[in-house]
């Protein structure tokens, strides 16, 4: 009888997963989504009379308020649905710097703006949990760091989350790979930057009047007569800014996409997300 020992076939490999949802980290997700969602939106709806209405300006010191601990919220309610450690935070915030620091270079040029590339990545890495927190503090960070804090950072704040969240909830995660996500990426990359221009235009014109009398706001109208002239303020103001924006996003996700992703990934596998413990009983 040979005393050779059976060679045990290498284990296969696991891709790395972006980190999946619990049911902690969808109820904190849903909950701040739903209060952004009022605070953008409800000038639509309101009466004209309501002193609320005049003062929807200061919407913002109240919404900071409830977003920033809601935050936080959401990244120990991801931890504990995914058991992360202290390395996948660190990562977090690294890319959050990172993002931050890219925001000055094209800020006030045409919407060239490159974080937005990097956080359409990051999200489709991280996951929609994740992503979204890391949206969120780096418009934070970005903010403190050009000096534009102002009643629009918490709703850019919620704006990039949902942008990045939303890379994190497109399909193929773990079996899409190559220039099909790519293409993906940068075809949602496209639609999203639209959308956060957009939401961003909703914030500001229902509180910023006396622009004209075909695009202002007019509270009390008719909720489709009121986006008829949204439409027609994003058209007049904010098309050429959008589409620079989607375009570079387009442009560096097709272009550099491939190799940062790849590091994204590898950095989340050496961060341990979502490791699963493995034991072995000891060899015979």
């Amino acid at each position: 009888m040979s005393d050779t020992k059976p060679v045990r076939p290498p284990r296969p490999v696991r891709p790395p997963r972006p980190v999946r949802l619990g049911p902690r980290s969808v109820a904190a997700l849903l909950l701040i989504s739903v209060i952004g969602v009022i605070a953008v939106g409800w000038p639509l709806l309101a009466d004209p009379a309501s002193e609320l209405t005049r003062d929807h300006s200061q919407d913002a010191a109240w919404l900071l308020a409830v977003l920033l601990p809601l935050l936080v919220a959401v990244v120990v309610a991801t931890i504990a649905d995914s058991g992360l450690d202290a390395k996948a935070v660190a990562m977090l915030g690294v890319l959050a710097a990172v993002g931050a620091a890219l925001r000055p270079l094209g800020a006030g040029t045409a919407g060239l703006e490159p974080m937005f590339f990097l956080m359409v990545l990051s999200g489709r890495a991280l996951g929609p949990g994740f992503g979204f927190v890391l949206g969120s503090v780096t418009m934070f960070a970005s903010a403190l760091l050009t000096g534009g804090v102002g009643p629009w950072m918490p709703f850019q704040m919620l704006s990039m989350g949902w942008f990045t969240m939303g890379a994190g909830l497109l399909p193929g995660a773990e079996r899409l790979r190559g220039r099909g996500e790519l293409v993906m990426l940068a075809a949602y990359g496209c639609a999203a930057a639209f959308l956060y221009g957009t939401v961003m235009n909703l914030q500001g014109w229902t509180y910023i009047g006396g622009l004209s009398t075909g695009v202002s706001f007019h509270p009390g109208d008719p909720v489709h007569e009121n986006l008829v002239r949204f439409l027609a303020y994003c058209l007049a103001t904010s098309l050429g800014w959008d589409l620079g924006r989607a375009v570079l996003t387009v442009v560096l996700t097709l272009g550099i996409g491939a190799p940062l992703l790849k590091a994204l990934r590898r950095a989340t596998r050496r961060a341990a997300f979502e490791a699963q413990a493995t034991f072995e009983g000891p060899q015979r």
